[in-house]
């Protein structure tokens, strides 16, 4: 049976919840939160990330957090609560799902980085071209 773009979006926002930025800090103060940016490097380069984020295109975030996977990025545990953001919100939506799929419970779609941003939460400034952090 076909799905659509509109269906998988509902499925993934019915499956997880969608946090403010000022819930995101609450939660980060906590402690024991993987903040992901899932927006391809062009956009990290040209407008920076949360502070202390770490940046995994949407593209290789399930090879990234599947332990079993041998591009397996160790930064992801599934006792961590994970906190997902993107440029509009859609694409992290997608990526807390397939991270609810592969058995990671305490996932949240933080949505925009424009709303953290606004929110005045704290950006680690953008990187030259091609350089890494």
């Amino acid at each position: 049976m076909a799905t659509s773009l509109k269906q998988l979006m509902e499925a993934a926002n019915a499956a997880v919840p969608r946090v403010t930025p000022a819930e995101a800090r609450q939660m980060i103060g906590k402690g024991n939160v993987l903040l992901v940016d899932v927006r391809d490097a062009p956009e990290v380069e040209q407008t920076g990330k949360v502070a202390g984020a770490l940046h995994v295109s949407r593209g290789m975030l399930e090879f990234r957090a599947d332990p079993e996977s041998p591009y397996h990025d160790k930064n992801f545990t599934k006792d961590k609560t994970v906190i997902l953001y993107c440029a509009s919100g859609g694409r992290s939506a997608l990526s807390a799902k397939a991270l609810k799929d592969l058995g990671y419970e305490h996932v949240y779609n933080l949505g925009a980085f424009k709303d953290w941003v606004e929110g005045g939460g704290a950006v680690d400034k953008p990187i030259e071209p091609g350089m890494s952090r």
